[in-house]
């Protein structure tokens, strides 16, 4: 079916239920950013792939809403599906709800999965809605009734991640779960963010592409612990892992019938912000709901020791996959045989050859000229061109391996650059060393710092509507909060053990993109009388292009800071190269 013939067959469904509008968002029963080809309904229903947007459907009309990042990738998907692109972060772009209170009428009815929301999201979607007389019913799932040979659910095996990796049993983990539990007056913690369960139970999966976590549902209790999840994802390792780490296991479907049934006046920990409606309505009356932040979101953010050391090993690692991908890109270029999807599967070749690799941490963006400029570039069959010895390749990647998750971004000159192109790839190189250099106070907020990394760009009319910095999972999510680094506000404060990615960057549509990204990690630097002070340590081990670099507009600190990160990376990769491979790094990392 196309997606005009998968909208009539929908619209048919809502006028027969007496819908006039139907909200589809692009996630899961688990909030996931990226999901299971099961739960992928905005994409059935609109073609769009992106990671973040909402599809919203009335009797004639249909919209898709989303971020910056994808702007230039929905207008090509949408491209005669009969949906609007409406630009999140437009001053003239109405949100959902206002578009809604203009187009229907009050007294009709907006319809949901409530299973697809969080409990905040569809607290705020109900009264926002009354605001234009509009009612909110959360009874319907229309997009299982329109979508046939809808996938399955995943059944891959599981497997314990051991303290060699994660260097904390789950017996300790669930230890300081309770003692927060405690605190907050909780009888019962309802977990359903997949990579929190990950984290505490220690464990991973093969669920979701570039993920490595498990479909599943988790309870703990003062005395239990039970992980809802399908049987036949149990090795017999994993059983005994459970078993020593004192958790029980239930059926993935079982925890609604689980929740329903708990005895009269327990007290519910539910992360309003991850756990979904659906759940919410489960609980029973005669229960009291704690909304409460997950005391594991906090937790898994901040690396022990052995995940940092694990997390740098992976890094060189990673470092030496880049040295052997750019010296084949290199000489490969100006042969005519390089595209973007070669590319793509040479540096993935590069990474299987790195000991304990296992995935990648997201589809590799890889960028060629023009198409550097769509943020989130995916390459297709349809896509794909040729790199020439000219313009910039902008490549995005990363690599799961077990002892560390990564994500770096390079930009690099195939061939002359202009004026133009240097001073703006400086200018994006100027913020990145700024917020890498920063300094600051015990306490301090992301967005904060943020600025240091636009400042340049801002100076000369210029900016990029991403954030600067999101979190970074250890062997999890590449995108983890709470901690980020972006213009929106967010309370979370920058503690020492984080890990974050430094990215600023600037696209010119048609043109060319560029983005400078290592990951960083918060650590303590001074303590005075003046209170505690942290800055960043520079993880991730590559050269910068200074092909691409107009070094008369770097300061002699900014120029200091360059040399040294790359004598690093020099001194870092060089004892795991090979002597031509060494000789080649030694050229990139040369003083300037």
């Amino acid at each position: 079916m196309t997606i005009q013939e998968r909208l009539q067959e929908l619209r048919s469904l809502m006028k027969n239920q007496k819908v006039s509008a139907l909200i589809v968002p692009g996630t899961d029963p688990h909030g996931s950013e990226y999901i299971a080809e099961h739960w992928q309904e905005r994409q059935f229903i609109s073609g769009f792939t992106g990671s973040a947007g909402t599809v919203v459907i009335t009797a004639d009309k249909a919209g898709l809403w989303t971020d910056s990042r994808y702007f230039l990738q929905a207008e090509a998907q949408l491209a005669d599906t009969g949906i609007a692109l409406f630009k999140e972060g437009i001053m003239t772009t109405p949100s959902i709800v206002e578009w809604l209170g203009s187009v229907l009428v009050q007294g009709d009815q907006v319809a949901v999965n409530p299973a697809m929301f969080s409990i905040t999201s569809l607290k705020c979607l109900k009264d926002d809605l009354l605001v234009y007389g509009l009612t909110l019913n959360t009874n319907y799932d229309l997009i299982s009734a329109v979508w046939k040979n809808r996938p399955a659910l995943p059944n891959d095996y599981i497997f314990e991640l051991t303290t060699q990796y994660s260097g904390r049993t789950t017996l300790d983990k669930l230890t300081a779960v309770r003692a927060q539990m405690s605190k907050n007056k909780v009888d019962v913690l309802l977990l359903s963010a997949l990579d929190d369960i990950a984290w505490l139970f220690n464990i991973r999966g093969n669920d979701v592409e570039c993920n490595p976590v498990t479909i599943s549902y988790a309870v703990v209790e003062m005395d239990s612990a039970i992980l809802f999840i399908d049987s036949t994802k149990l090795t017999a390792d994993v059983k005994d892992h459970l078993v020593r780490s004192q958790v029980s296991t239930q059926s993935y479907e079982e925890i609604s019938a689980y929740i329903k049934s708990l005895p009269s006046g327990k007290r519910i920990g539910v992360d309003s912000n991850k756990v979904n409606y659906a759940l919410y309505e489960a609980v029973p009356a005669a229960c009291q709901v704690v909304e409460m932040v997950s005391p594991v979101f906090h937790m898994k953010c901040i690396k022990n020791e052995v995940e940092l050391s694990g997390l740098r090993h992976a890094l060189v690692k990673d470092g030496v996959a880049l040295v052997k991908f750019f010296r084949w890109l290199e000489k490969s270029v100006p042969t005519g045989d390089v595209s973007e999807l070669s590319a793509i599967e040479q540096l993935r070749h590069c990474r299987e050859e790195q000991s304990l690799f296992v995935t990648e941490s997201f589809g590799t963006i890889a960028g060629y000229a023009e198409h550097g400029a769509i943020v989130h570039y995916d390459s297709t069959e349809d896509s794909n061109v040729t790199l020439k010895s000219e313009n910039f390749f902008l490549l995005d990647s990363g690599g799961q391996y077990l002892d560390g998750t990564t994500d770096i971004t390079r930009t690099v000159a195939l061939g002359p650059l202009s004026a133009q192109q240097k001073r703006d790839f400086t200018l994006v190189l100027k913020g990145h060393i700024a917020l890498a250099m920063a300094k600051f106070p015990y306490g301090t907020r992301g967005n904060q710092l943020d600025i240091l990394a636009r400042q340049f760009l801002w100076q000369n009319g210029l900016q990029y509507g991403h954030g600067t910095g999101h979190g970074v999972g250890h062997f999890l999510c590449v995108h983890e909060g709470p901690q980020s680094i972006r213009m929106d506000e967010n309370p979370t404060i920058l503690q020492p053990g984080m890990v974050l990615s430094n990215e600023p960057g600037l696209y010119r549509t048609n043109e060319y993109g560029i983005r400078c990204e290592n990951l960083v990690t918060v650590r303590e630097v001074e303590t005075n009388d003046f209170g505690k002070f942290l800055n960043f340590e520079t993880l991730t081990l590559f050269p910068f292009d200074s092909n691409a670099i107009d070094t008369s507009m770097l300061t002699l600190e900014e120029k200091e800071w360059l040399n040294n990160y790359h004598q690093m990376v020099y001194d870092r990769l060089s004892p795991v190269l090979d002597d031509v491979e060494k000789e080649w790094l030694k050229l990139k990392t040369q003083a300037i």
